[in-house]
């Protein structure tokens, strides 16, 4: 079982946005398990809270930027691909301003950042989403396509070419997210002269000089755009090197473009909100195809948890049969409501239920047509969760267990007589203080039954 992780200690960087232009304090802080990466304004009002989610993208000019309810972040994609790339599943980034900053163009002081602060593994199961199929999103109009296929570990492969002699075809390769650090964070963004000069027309880089963008000269620089360039960068001179870049850069690596293109995707592909295991090919990759692609995969992945049924040998010797859980549980028949436990870990447990025609509950709902009651079934769901809770004192028979909570209860299909009832609960949050906060969920027949958010606390017998 991997487990999630987060960071050891906060850690501040300062920096610049490189199209707003202001400076900016950007600090990571650790987080709590199924956190993921959020964003937080200090700089505003109530500090609001913007989640890594392709959901909120609304702009792929220049960059990947989210708004939520208003609220914006900009430019995020470096500091995601840092997150991902040293491996990290929860971390809470504060800002004072809305974009964050550029440093040197790569994710490389971030990783710096992190490594500094330091990773710990989190008492918590990493959710990881396995491909087992080809995926793809393709932009009709600029030919861009990303797909994903089955592999036994995540791996991107970036392929480049915008038809110009001065950076050609190139292509690069993330064999495993281990690679990131060494091979892919110090790789920089990169812009055309002929961006360039649209985006200084336009007052869209402010933060931007000859140490954070790689350039490439594709076209004859006239004296009107030299002089641009000189106030902009604020350069007495600017020259062009024989590889065809503004010179005050040297490439870290021949195919540099290519491999901050597959940063790019990792950092957007991050916003799907999940762990993904398959290869990534991306063909000619930009921010609005990466997060395309992300929104459906986010979507994919959040239909197939929604229908998915976990499969259990029902014939294996349980767990605990109905006499040890007795022995754990103060409920007796008839309110006692599962019958036996056939899994169980430190963050999730397993429990079954025969619904039978003799159930005392059928006696009145409905004699003609008999539906077991859903209040029953979160009843019950939580009396396994609590069988999850009280496995954690070594005294469970002088305990008994309390509702705190009940959010966000759905109910999907009916329960009858000769139904089993499968019941998983997971942890939301780890139990402490004798309180557990978890997933739970119901199945029958191969379907979703009922899904609730539960917390129960457990409290010593007076």
């Amino acid at each position: 079982m991997v487990k999630q992780k987060t960071i050891k200690a906060e850690i501040s960087l300062t920096g610049v946005g490189l199209h707003t232009g202001k400076e900016v304090k950007m600090t990571f802080k650790p987080a709590p398990i199924n956190n993921g990466f959020t964003f937080v304004r200090k700089d505003l009002e109530g500090q609001p809270i913007i989640e890594a989610d392709a959901n909120y993208v609304v702009n792929t000019q220049r960059g990947t930027n989210l708004e939520k309810l208003g609220v914006k972040i900009q430019t995020p994609e470096h500091v995601l691909a840092a997150l991902v790339g040293c491996d990290l599943d929860n971390v809470i980034i504060e800002l004072d301003a809305s974009e964050l900053p550029i440093m040197d163009g790569s994710s490389k002081y971030f990783v710096e950042a992190i490594e500094k602060a330091g990773i710990e593994e989190q008492e918590a199961k990493r959710k990881v989403y396995v491909v087992k199929e080809i995926i793809s999103f393709t932009d009709e109009e600029t030919g861009s396509e990303i797909m994903i296929m089955p592999s036994d570990n995540y791996c991107v492969t970036a392929m480049v070419d915008f038809g110009t002699k001065v950076l050609g075809t190139q292509n690069a390769t993330m064999k495993t997210i281990a690679d990131f650090k060494t091979e892919i964070a110090e790789s920089r963004t990169f812009s055309f002269l002929h961006e360039l000069e649209s985006l200084l027309d336009n007052g869209l880089i402010k933060g931007g000089d000859l140490n954070n963008a790689i350039v490439y000269v594709d076209k004859e620089i006239s004296e009107k755009t030299m002089n641009s360039l000189k106030v902009a960068f604020g350069k007495d001179e600017i020259t062009v090197k024989p590889n065809g870049i503004l010179d005050n850069l040297t490439l870290h690596y021949p195919n540099e473009a290519a491999r901050h293109k597959l940063l790019d995707v990792v950092g957007d592909l991050s916003l799907i909100g999940t762990r993904i295991q398959g290869k990534v090919i991306a063909n000619k990759p930009g921010h609005f195809v990466n997060t395309q692609f992300a929104k459906k995969m986010a979507k994919i992945i959040k239909i197939e948890q929604r229908n998915h049924v976990p499969v259990y040998d029902l014939n294996l010797e349980p767990l605990m049969d109905i006499h040890k859980i007795m022995a754990v549980l103060p409920h007796r028949p008839p309110f006692l409501l599962i019958d036996r436990i056939i899994e169980m870990s430190e963050s999730h447990i397993v429990g079954l239920k025969n619904v039978t025609m003799n159930e005392n509950f059928f006696v009145g709902h409905f004699p003609g047509a008999p539906v077991m009651p859903g209040v029953l079934i979160v009843e019950a769901m939580a009396q396994t969760g609590g069988i999850l809770v009280l496995s954690t004192v070594p005294d469970p028979e002088n305990y008994l267990t309390y509702f705190m909570k009940i959010d966000n209860v759905k109910f999907k299909h009916k329960v009858l007589p000769g139904d089993t009832l499968i019941f998983k609960c997971d942890l939301i949050t780890p139990i402490r203080r004798g309180i557990c906060h978890m997933q739970a969920n119901a199945y029958a027949n191969g379907k979703l039954v009922a899904e609730a958010e539960l917390m129960a606390q457990i409290a010593k017998k007076q």
